[in-house]
């Protein structure tokens, strides 16, 4: 599992560096951790919008399966 940790960033940073860490690194699992409130509304709908699997998330992070496999689930 890849770790992003956009603590401190301020929306729509977050997003951007998970964005940015899939496409640089690929397809896998990811773990963003983000404590803008925003993240809360941004993240999910970025993964909707990308075809990406929510999987898991609580205060502050993001469990999420990022590529065509989890388009395909």
């Amino acid at each position: 599992m890849r770790l992003v940790d956009a603590r401190g960033l301020a929306c729509p940073l977050p997003a951007l560096r998970l964005a940015r860490a899939v496409r640089e690194a690929g397809p896998g699992r990811y773990r963003l951790l983000a404590d803008d409130p925003a993240a809360a509304v941004d993240i999910p709908a970025l993964a909707a919008e990308r075809g990406w699997m929510l999987l898991a998330a609580g205060p502050g992070w993001f469990e999420l399966e990022a590529g065509p496999q989890a388009a395909a689930r």
